[in-house]
């Protein structure tokens, strides 16, 4: 499977905010894009270049390729209602991105990681694709291998991420 590789914080300045969740991110010492050119950002966006800002932004912060980006945002279309709405919900609704909500990962990659190494199970089997689209009523948690491992341990006790109000805990 393809994936972004390449330098994480540099692709944090180029969009202008940190989107990997790093308290010391150089996008936030340095707010404008790499280069010799990036400092002399005089000229003004067009609207044409925000929005794609924008979708950029959303692709590289749930960690989407350009294709699976827009099969995902074509599904939204179809679905009937807004668009946008839709698209969003199915982006919400990936696995990788309960397991971030839910605490048991400090950034959106590590959810990720967790989710394809096969430490997380919805409804009692093992899941290892990120992309899986949650339902109403599933039942997500840890493998016993993953309940006594630091790293989660680590996360839940020291990030204070409260969980959003469509998920609940069953603690």
């Amino acid at each position: 499977m393809a994936r972004q590789t390449g330098a994480k914080h540099k692709l944090c300045r180029r969009l202008g905010e940190c989107i990997w969740g790093k308290p010391n991110c150089p996008s936030a010492k340095r707010p404008f894009p790499t280069g010799q050119h990036g400092q002399n950002q005089r000229k003004k966006k067009s609207v044409y270049g925000m929005q794609l800002l924008q979708k950029q932004r959303v692709r590289t912060h749930y960690g989407l390729l350009e294709r699976q980006m827009e099969k995902t945002f074509g599904e939204a279309k179809r679905m009937g209602g807004v668009a946008g709405d839709n698209f969003l919900r199915i982006l919400e609704t990936r696995l990788d991105n309960v397991v971030y909500r839910a605490g048991w990962a400090s950034t959106r990659p590590q959810a990720g990681q967790f989710v394809s190494h096969g430490l997380v199970q919805v409804n009692g089997k093992r899941v290892d694709i990120r992309s899986y689209r949650v339902k109403k009523g599933d039942v997500i948690s840890l493998s016993p291998k993953a309940r006594d491992m630091i790293v989660i341990q680590h996360n839940l006790d020291v990030l204070d991420r409260s969980v959003v109000g469509w998920l609940e805990t069953g603690d």
